[in-house]
């Protein structure tokens, strides 16, 4: 029988009776004639709460100690769904993700996958079972267990559908990929199919539908994917290759990122050398930096900003009180309360005028901006938090979103 890989999220399972109705649902599908690996996460807010724990016993909890903690989440919601479908009668087994033989690599908290063992699943297919597998974790090279990141459990489903060469459906509260998040602008449309490269953009800029690693692998290895509501009974959003539809509209989605912060480095010389070192010490500590804008040099110094996860402003702060002691003309400014405005399409390579008609409306409804950085098929733009809901209203009627 054909396989396929679903993915429901916490969402999808935060009580007994949304387990018994995605175990219904299941059966459903096996009837149909389908073998399933289905890649779940923790219930509900279960994470959030696991998460304020650890935090209420200390301010700075060990990594490892918090992937441990982290990773109990999925286990609960594994055996609960193993139960509920051997109760009506469906064979199904629970795997977390070291039980599975998922390697990971990389740091503790946001760890990449590295290889999956496929034949713990098709072992247990070929018994007729169900699979049931923990997602957003795995085990690394020091037999460590480790997690994904937040959403890591789309990378989980989409690795196991790679592995399998088979398709994977991802199913959560939303029915589908709308050009903008429904709850910001409810006018909003949902899209029929939208190709990797732009859900690739739309996920790292903040759209928190699919987890960006997920997109990556999806593409890498061409795994059809879809995104739905978990009823299952409206039509969602399917992610592909590029076909040349896709380019005639110049912007296909619009992003609002509020996790970012921002830093500005002051009087920072203009040698390479120094600003080479200063984000290699930032990049050591598996830091992200976003976006990056840096001034033209006045009298040989010149000013840096860029963007990074909240989270890790504390690490970056250490490291940059470093330089004050190193560089007397060295300062920097901190700003934790920004928003990052990010519009994408494909149309974007073939039609020309994109930027100026973004200044256009900024200008018009006098927004003002802090950093700008462009790709191929992006544009984002740092700005001021309490500008954001009128350039999302202004940007998505200029573009019909």
């Amino acid at each position: 029988m054909p396989i396929i890989v679903q993915k429901y999220g916490g969402s999808s399972i935060e009580s007994i009776e949304k387990i018994r109705n995605v175990a219904k649902r299941i059966s459903e599908c096996r009837k149909k004639g389908f073998d399933l690996v289905v890649v779940v996460s923790a219930m509900g807010k279960t994470t959030d709460y696991l998460i304020d724990m650890a935090h209420q016993v200390s301010s700075k909890p060990k990594k490892r100690e918090m992937d441990v903690l982290m990773s109990t989440g999925e286990q609960v919601s594994i055996s609960l769904l193993s139960i509920a479908l051997n109760d009506i009668g469906i064979a199904a087994v629970s795997y977390t993700g070291p039980q599975l033989g998922i390697k990971t690599e990389g740091y503790h908290t946001k760890s990449r996958i590295s290889e999956i063992d496929k034949e713990v699943i098709l072992s247990e297919i070929n018994k007729g079972k169900v699979i049931i597998v923990a997602g957003f974790q795995g085990v690394n090279e020091k037999n460590e267990i480790t997690t994904l990141g937040r959403g890591g459990s789309d990378t989980t489903a989409v690795a196991i559908a790679a592995k399998l060469e088979c398709p994977c459906e991802i199913y959560t509260d939303v029915d589908g990929v709308y050009t903008v998040d429904p709850r910001l602008y409810p006018s909003a449309r949902k899209l029929e199919s939208i190709s990797y490269d732009e859900m690739l953009e739309l996920a790292s800029s903040g759209a928190g539908v699919l987890h960006t690693r997920s997109i990556e692998l999806a593409e890498i290895y061409n795994v059809p994917l879809t995104v739905a509501l978990n009823t299952g009974d409206i039509k969602g959003t399917i992610i592909k290759e590029l076909d040349e539809t896709m380019e005639k509209t110049a912007i296909t989605g619009l992003a609002v990122d509020n996790s970012e912060s921002m830093i500005t480095l002051n009087g920072v010389p203009h040698d390479i050398k120094i600003i080479a070192d200063i984000f290699a010490k930032i990049a050591e500590l598996d830091i992200n930096i976003d976006m990056i804008s840096q001034t033209t040099p006045i009298n040989k110094l010149v000013s840096i900003s860029f963007t990074l996860p909240k989270i890790d402003l504390p690490q970056a702060i250490n490291i940059l009180e470093q330089y004050k002691e190193k560089i007397f003309t060295f300062s920097y400014d901190t700003f934790d309360n920004i928003s990052k405005l990010t519009v994408i399409g494909i149309g974007m390579k073939s039609q020309s005028g994109v930027a100026s008609k973004m200044f256009n409306i900024l200008a018009e409804n006098d927004i003002s901006v802090h950093i700008i950085t462009t790709s191929e098929i992006k544009i984002s733009y740092v700005i001021n938090p309490e500008d954001q809901q009128k350039a999302i209203e202004a940007v998505a009627r200029e573009y019909n979103l």
